[in-house]
């Protein structure tokens, strides 16, 4: 019965593992052999398309299957994947060496800072890409491509705000469908043109790479198309769990992709002038349509993972303390990852808009698309070095064989889609410097400004010590002091000295530490520890992925013998206004950019869910 059971969910999560993690690299096939062989100008005869399959096939087992599903799933953060958590895990292994800690959180940074990049590009390339098929239709509705993937784009992301949970349970079985079309129009491609099935020869691929001299590098700048979207394997993986989403690679995403690529191939050397949209000219005139329809719903449900991805990243970001606060809608009562973060929605939609206008082709985006995707790759293999190395605890030599192909393969990579850097490759890294430099002055400022407070305000134990001892007239109810420090008087409770002349009953310094691991059990959720008669000294702690519930986590206070009455507490809140000054901390520019930021920084009391009518929110005015 248990093992009916688990088969049962077994089979449903590798279908929803199959519907949001393959949507990215599932839609693929829509334009990168177009690209090899139209902008990328690989010769279209028999040995050169034999060949450009052959490294596309053995890419997708070597880089996909190797890398990814076989050594980088097992680098989880206890369950989790994804740059940021992978990224934590390698700051642990880092141990107590600082230099190197340091150092392996900014490349774990800088590989966010390029995911935003690509969830930029996934939806504009992916919608103009299916909704192109028009043009195969009848080149009259040429005109009509970008407005009907703006309109498709819009649509997108106006509807992020109800959720995923509906249109998750039809991702699954559209995908399942999509992968299925794929198998099936390659199949009938290779069956009139078997001599495509050589490119199952790796001495094909090696070949191919060998004849190209230096236009190597521009012809595996359009072959790495064919990978992108691999990432979303570790970065999904905590939805799902490692072996749905090996299960679904192996068992119906790769061979599906394989048996695509090929019937490309198939068709190109048969038809050499289907290769202005190979994809789309596998198809019967009378499917076409058919085909732009569901070609059109499978790049959204790709753009959908991406998207789903940039509100879980800045999540993630946010509670490590890379970005501000921002405003949190959770769309599910069920489900605490499916949230919405409206700020993060229109700024992409705004983004993916200008993409697809500036660009104006998928073709002009595949030249932006590789090089912030297999950057993102080198950093994932640099950053699981460290986990082999130093966390799991494996000898150099080993920890090298096992990422130092991969290493060069990546940078082999990166060369060549850098090549590209002034047709489009700019976009994405001007992009993911924009959002490294918030990041790292969000943190750094974060810093100043809580050395500052450390220096100006008074040390806390002494100062409640001598409270305590007067006769401070005191009232009813219980005080919550949030604070960044514990170790100093909140400037809440010296407001409130000041003006009020009075003292709560029970006061409690309240810190809440977000840790570098995805989770914390409840039973770690609090510590309590007793101060002086009437004050208490609280620790709420949180992983990344956690909710952040401030009432529902001093509920647990009781267990260590502080029972509050949440009918009966008022939330104190500091907020703190920036004034930038010259002199030692960051430049000018930085500092002006961080108080920016602080002002506009989502409000505390949502984001900690504290009732609206029992918080009281002083400011002051800190200099960094």
């Amino acid at each position: 019965m248990d093992t009916n059971h688990d088969k049962e969910k077994l089979a449903v999560l590798t279908l929803g593992a199959l519907g949001v993690v393959y949507g990215d690299i599932g839609t693929s096939p829509l334009y990168t052999m177009k690209e090899i062989f139209g902008a990328a100008g690989v010769p279209l005869d028999m040995a050169h398309i034999i060949g450009a399959v052959s490294v596309i096939v053995w890419g997708l087992l070597t880089i996909v299957t190797l890398k990814y599903v076989l050594l980088i799933l097992r680098a989880n953060n206890r369950g989790e994947g994804g740059i940021l958590a992978l990224t934590a895990l390698a700051a642990q292994a880092a141990g107590k060496t600082p230099g190197r800690r340091v150092a392996l959180l900014l490349t774990g940074v800088a590989g966010a800072a390029l995911f935003y990049g690509d969830s930029v590009i996934t939806p504009a390339i992916s919608v103009l890409s299916a909704v192109e098929g028009l043009e195969v239709v009848t080149p009259a509705l040429k005109p009509y491509v970008l407005p009907v993937s703006a309109t498709v784009l819009v649509g997108l992301f106006m509807v992020q705000r109800f959720g995923t949970g509906l249109v998750g349970r039809l991702f699954g079985p559209i995908i399942m469908l999509w992968f299925a079309v794929l198998a099936f129009t390659g199949l009938l491609e290779i069956v009139r043109e078997p001599a495509i099935l050589a490119a199952l020869n790796p001495l094909h691929a090696l070949a191919f790479l060998r004849a190209q001299g230096w236009h190597v590098f521009v012809a595996v700048g359009a072959i790495v198309l064919a990978f992108t979207g691999a990432e979303a394997l570790y970065a999904d993986m905590g939805h799902f769990g490692k072996r749905p989403v090996q299960l679904a690679w192996i068992g119906y995403v790769l061979p599906a992709l394989a048996i695509n690529y090929m019937g490309q191939g198939a068709l190109l050397m048969r038809d050499p002038s289907a290769v202005d949209n190979p994809f789309y000219r596998m198809f019967p005139t009378a499917w076409l349509v058919p085909a732009v329809v569901l070609a059109t719903l499978a790049t959204i449900i790709a753009s959908q993972a991406v998207i789903s991805g940039a509100y879980s990243v800045t999540k993630q970001a946010i509670q490590l303390g890379l970005l501000p606060r921002m405003r949190v809608l959770y769309t599910s009562a069920k489900e605490v990852g499916q949230i919405y973060m409206p700020e993060v929605n229109w700024l992409l939609l705004v983004a993916v808009l200008l993409a697809v206008v500036g660009f104006g082709s998928s073709s002009a985006l595949a030249s932006a698309y590789g090089i912030a995707v297999t950057l993102t790759m080198l950093i994932t293999t640099v950053l699981t070095f460290f986990v082999i190395r130093h966390g799991w605890g494996y000898p150099l030599p080993l920890a090298l064989a096992a990422t130092g192909a991969f290493l060069l393969l990546d940078a082999a990579l990166v060369v060549s889609c850098a090549i590209k850097f002034l047709e489009g490759g700019w976009f994405p890294l001007v992009a993911g410097i924009a959002i490294f430099a918030v990041m790292a002055t969000w943190r750094r400022g974060r810093e100043l400004l809580i050395e500052n407070i450390r220096q100006g305000d008074p040390e806390l134990l002494p100062f409640i010590t001598t409270m305590a001892a007067e006769s401070v007239h005191r009232v009813p109810r219980t005080a919550v002091y949030a604070v960044a420090n514990p170790d100093t008087v909140p400037q809440a409770l010296m407001h409130n000295l000041k003006h009020n002349q009075v003292l709560h009953e029970r006061n409690l310094i309240l810190t809440v530490v977000f840790h570098d691991v995805p989770w914390i059990a409840d039973e770690e959720r609090v510590q309590v520890t007793p101060l002086v008669p009437g004050f208490w000294k609280v620790q709420v702690n949180y992983g990344f992925m956690n909710t952040p519930d401030i009432p529902q986590a001093l509920e647990r206070c009781q267990a260590q013998g502080l029972a509050i009455n949440l009918f009966e507490t008022s939330y104190f809140l500091s907020r703190e206004i920036v004034v930038p000054t010259r002199g030692a901390g960051m430049a000018r520019w930085r500092e002006a950019l961080f108080s920016l930021m602080s002002r506009n920084a989502g409000n505390v009391a949502d984001f900690f869910r504290l009732p609206n009518n029992c918080v009281i929110e002083l400011g002051t005015r800190v200099q960094i």
